[in-house]
């Protein structure tokens, strides 16, 4: 577990940064990046569109100027229209990865909607269609030299526990286990890892209430609504059994990155929040520090 500091990773939208319109205040990306270089963080993924350059180069040479180097990207495309090819979206993500001597594009099944509120049900067909497209990104992402990973996540086409293990059953692609959305969508992160840590490619490490979790997986809240009342809370403080699964991925194997990613809103700039994102996302590291040397 020693060499555990050296494989913790940052996220933008433990910042409240996020591709959902309307999310919150959006902080600069001058000011996430200086907090998790003043964390002592090495990597990050990219963020959302518009958080960094457009240019490949320039987003590397951004991340560069804040001692920070790149880990993967969050990519959310459609993957159940069989009238719809993914894979160009997926393949400049993947160049932008490739110049950034990254190592994982994280997919997300997006339904083709705004935000993560709702989700509609997939017919087997169109099942049919989402698994073969990510054979054929895992594929493409392999042909590039980097890992391709879906991410089951609250309101997509991969939310619960039974999503993934269809995914896990019907693809070739690894999983990127999200130790929060897989909870909240009512499976069990724990579980996965006793299962199916050989299928485990990343890692986004969270830390949630489970009272609050529950009322989004009863209707009474939605996803936003419920990030909005707290529902991430730094790890080690939740319901969510980070230590087991930590020590479960090292003790099977897993040498990947462990990104830490509260989905945060902020309401407004900081000094007019009552909670700074950066005393959550300090707390989380000092927790998955203590966790490696124990």
């Amino acid at each position: 577990m020693s060499a555990l500091a050296s494989r913790i990773a940052g996220a933008p939208i433990s910042w409240g940064v996020c591709e959902v319109p309307g999310w919150g205040y959006q902080l600069p990306a001058d000011v996430v990046l200086e907090q998790m270089r003043e964390l002592g963080l090495s990597a990050t993924e990219f963020g959302p569109d518009g958080f960094l350059p457009d240019d490949p180069q320039e987003k590397v040479d951004v991340l560069t100027d804040y001692d920070l180097r790149a880990v993967g990207q969050f990519v959310p495309v459609v993957l159940h229209d069989a009238e719809f090819d993914p894979l160009p979206d997926v393949i400049r993500a993947i160049e932008a990865l490739t110049v950034a001597q990254a190592s994982t594009v994280v997919i997300a099944a997006a339904t083709g909607l705004t935000g993560y509120d709702t989700r509609p049900q997939l017919a087997d067909e169109q099942w049919v269609t989402l698994l073969r497209n990510l054979d054929r990104i895992d594929v493409a992402a392999t042909e590039s030299g980097l890992r391709a990973t879906l991410h089951p996540h609250v309101g997509t086409m991969v939310e619960s526990g039974a999503d993934a293990l269809r995914v896990i059953e019907g693809s070739t692609i690894a999983l990127c286990l999200d130790t929060g959305h897989l909870l909240i969508g009512g499976g069990d992160p724990g579980a996965v890892v006793q299962q199916h840590a050989d299928r485990i490619g990343h890692v986004h490490l969270k830390d949630v209430r489970l009272d609050l979790a529950r009322r989004v997986q009863h209707g009474e809240l939605t996803y936003a609504e419920a990030v909005g009342q707290g529902m991430y809370v730094p790890l080690g403080t939740g319901d969510v059994p980070v230590e087991l699964i930590v020590r479960g991925l090292e003790d099977a194997g897993y040498r990947g990155w462990y990104v830490l990613e509260q989905d945060t809103m902020l309401a407004d700039a900081p000094g007019g929040t009552a909670h700074s994102p950066l005393d959550d996302v300090s707390n989380s590291v000092a927790y998955l520090m203590s966790v490696g040397t124990r």
